[in-house]
């Protein structure tokens, strides 16, 4: 059954070769030190992950806050960018979903580094398999205030003011909106909602009309793998701050794993 969601090209996987996920590395929050240990960590999973990765997708809030000026991005996580310009050159596909938190990307990502950067969720087949991803932020129902944030966040009008705040107040002022709102919403993360999970009641609701093996999300911050039906399952990816967790599809089963403990 054709997805009425846009698709990327499928994936065939060579035996030994696998799918990495991973999303919410939330770079720069809470503080520089341990955003960079972080961000350490994240570059020695890439280097595990190069060593058989078909493709690697992360799904959105890689960044706990991005904006593209015209002339000039937010500083550090150089680590980060070079890792994956080095896997890009390398042959690896690395494919970047903007989340809450870093959906001011323009065309850095693309033109420096040869990413491809999504907004929406896409509907992907690998090997026999259909993966249905995003970040999921403003998927499902209720989070009304958000989605009208979002819709105003998003538009041309809204970046184009930003823009003209110059990057020293601009990006200091996002900086501090990023991390009171995540960390504000720590707790409720801990908390999992049952049939009430709202990204769960959004996979449901596709499925009826649009089969998927695999729903693949992150901004949830709590790791899941739940049944969406008989033949699928919702996997949230988690976070890194505290889980260190990310998906490996091995073109038979999609598993949820830790890194480094």
């Amino acid at each position: 059954m054709t997805s009425p969601l846009p698709e990327l090209p499928p994936i065939v996987l060579a035996p030994g070769r696998k799918v990495y996920f991973a999303s919410d590395f939330h770079l720069g929050a809470p503080n520089p030190a341990s955003s960079r240990e972080r961000e350490r960590r994240i570059v020695r999973w890439l280097d595990m992950a190069a060593q058989d990765a078909a493709a690697i997708y992360l799904v959105g809030d890689i960044f706990d806050f991005w904006f593209e000026y015209r002339h000039a991005i937010p500083r550090g996580f150089i680590r980060l960018q070079g890792k994956l310009a080095e896997l890009v050159d390398g042959g690896i596909p690395v494919t970047f979903f903007t989340g809450n938190h870093d959906m001011w990307m323009f065309g850095y990502f693309t033109q420096e580094l040869g990413i491809p950067v999504l907004r929406h969720p896409v509907s992907l087949t690998i090997g026999e398999q259909r993966f249905h991803l995003g970040h999921g932020d403003g998927l499902g129902p209720k989070d009304y205030t958000y989605k009208v944030l979002k819709r105003i966040f998003a538009s041309p009008v809204a970046q184009w003011l930003f823009a003209r705040i110059h990057p020293n107040v601009g990006i200091g002022i996002a900086n501090a909106w990023s991390q009171r709102s995540r960390l504000s919403n720590t707790a409720k993360d801990d908390i999992y909602l049952g049939d009430d999970e709202w990204l769960l009641v959004y996979c449901r609701e596709l499925e009826k009309r649009f089969h998927h093996d695999y729903y693949v999300f992150g901004h949830r911050h709590l790791p899941l793998d739940v049944p969406v039906g008989a033949h699928s399952r919702y996997v949230n990816l988690g976070e890194w701050v505290n889980y260190c967790t990310y998906g490996v599809y091995d073109g038979n089963n999609l598993s949820l794993e830790r890194f480094e403990g």
